[in-house]
């Protein structure tokens, strides 16, 4: 019987030693800046999330531009607050008639929105069939001696308001084939855990001999000489452009005698696969219009794309998941008020990709002088990039301290941090803006309107909260009768 005492001894030191090393793999956690998401661990930046400065928010025009042949990449600054805290990273890629953005992939998952134009967007899905091959190629399959032409994965044709989501690793391009420039928004999620390298942005190229600007910069600009327009590049249409530092592709780095025996090409190919005397940029000229394979839309098929009607996102499998959604059509919005606007929404309900990358994306249209409801994000940051219109936007911190309040307009970028209260109100011409936030199920608390939390609590509570009285916390709790967008100067009727 003497040893029952022993082995409940021994299960209480077992069950402290426990507990401290789960406190202490916590504390060790926080310290490199791990914050909780979702029940997962979403990584945040190698510094702790207490120095984020979100005292001091800005909304930002891009600080850096490269010039190519056929295009001009902008790129956001990564080391400002509020892509730094938030861990994520912002560029925009402007595509002339003819122009290719060359293959590359990055060490994020990311979102593209089509600000403006169409044309075309091919992702290598690895592992996947080539399930896009000529009618030669078929006949080629029966009979070897008939011409070969090519075979490749799926191609997407892409157009205004169109969310394109890609995984982290998977290398994409993006061409254009209208007369109108095509305009690509992309923001990638460094602090997401499919991110395996530190936060800074990373964009592998596969071919070309892209300017080295063009890459994540975080903790680097200081000192470096990378300010606002001392980095902007120089046109190399006229043969400049020798004064930007390249970083080169990924097969600038290997041996050509290993690439050559890798592809079962001669040396002199696998030279040229390094493009090291290419000054073009990342986004090149296509010489005749790009040739490949894509299939001719029938009537009916033609409608339903041009409406953005979706796929059975039940059956998909990972080689033939959607990666689009238009988020541009009224008909589909998720909130209408005739006198107000309207918001569109896609997550992982309507693109289920979405769900492995943990992002979603929000387009909102404010008509002239309405409001959307001052709200804050339950769960996740909301990297908000302006697209038409002007407006004022108003944050506010834990504090009751205004982070922001100021003017917004096209081409800006503000961050609304997590449970940060917001508020916007659009100009005389409106207000544009598609919401990237890391989250796939992003979600808000309305501060005022009919599914607020006001309305959620009782008149009471809000008398004595705001020391007011019963008739003053009835206005307050039911004067705006509206939905997430507010028309302008109304005052809903209470109706007792």
């Amino acid at each position: 019987m003497a040893s029952v005492p022993c082995l409940v001894s021994l299960s209480l030191c077992l069950l402290v030693l426990s507990h401290a090393c789960s406190a202490q793999l916590e504390q060790v956690t926080s310290q490199h800046g791990w914050t909780r998401v979702r029940g997962e661990q979403r990584r945040g930046e190698g510094y702790s999330l207490d120095e984020c400065q979100f005292s001091r928010l800005s909304a930002r025009e891009p600080d850096r531009r490269l010039t190519s042949e056929a295009g001009v990449t902008d790129v956001w600054d990564e080391n400002d607050d509020q892509f730094r805290c938030a861990g994520a990273a912002a560029l925009r890629h402007t595509i002339e008639e003819r122009g290719l953005l060359l293959p590359a992939y990055t060490n994020a998952p990311k979102l593209v929105y089509v600000d403006q134009g169409q044309g075309y967007h091919g992702a290598a899905i690895p592992g996947c069939a080539e399930t896009f091959q000529s009618q030669e190629e078929s006949q080629q399959q029966q009979d070897p001696r008939q011409g070969f032409r090519d075979q490749h994965q799926k191609i997407r044709k892409v157009r205004e308001g169109d969310v394109i989501a890609l995984p982290a690793g998977v290398a994409d391009w993006f061409y254009n084939d209208a007369q109108t420039p095509l305009v690509l928004v992309q923001i990638m999620d460094t602090s997401n855990p499919a991110n395996q390298l530190d936060n800074n942005f990373r964009k592998f190229f596969l071919a070309g001999n892209p300017q080295q600007q063009i890459q994540g910069q975080r903790g680097q600009f200081s000192g470096q000489g990378f300010q606002r327009g001392e980095s902007q590049s120089q046109s190399r249409r006229g043969g400049s452009g020798g004064q930007e530092q390249r970083s080169g592709n990924i097969f600038q780095g290997f041996d050509e005698q290993f690439l050559a025996e890798a592809f079962n090409v001669d040396t002199d190919l696998a030279r040229r696969m390094k493009n090291e005397n290419d000054n073009r940029g990342v986004i090149v000229r296509v010489e005749d219009r790009l040739q490949f394979l894509t299939p001719e839309f029938s009537e009916e098929e033609r409608s339903e794309y041009q409406r953005g009607r979706p796929a059975n996102g039940v059956e998909e499998t990972f080689c033939s998941a959607r990666l689009k959604q238009n988020i541009n059509d009224p008909s589909r919005a998720d909130v209408y008020n005739p006198r107000a606007g309207r918001i569109t929404s896609v997550n992982s309900h309507n693109l289920p990709i979405l769900r492995s990358l943990r992002l979603s994306a929000q387009k909102g249209h404010l008509y002239q002088n309405a409001i959307m409801a001052p709200h804050w994000n339950i769960n996740a940051h909301s990297i908000c990039y302006f697209t038409r219109g002007t407006g004022r936007v108003q944050i506010v911190d834990e504090n009751g301290r205004s982070v922001f309040d100021g003017e917004v307009r096209e081409g800006q970028i503000l961050t609304a941090p997590h449970n940060f209260a917001v508020v916007k109100r659009a100009g005389g011409e409106g207000l544009e803006w598609v919401a990237f936030k890391t989250n796939d199920q992003a979600k808000i608390s309305q501060l005022a309107g009919r599914v607020s939390s006001m309305r959620a609590f009782p008149e009471e509570v809000i008398a004595n909260s705001f020391q007011v009285s019963r008739e003053e916390a009835r206005r307050l709790k039911f004067n705006r009768d509206e939905v997430t967008l507010f028309s302008p100067g109304s005052r809903s009727q209470y109706r007792a």
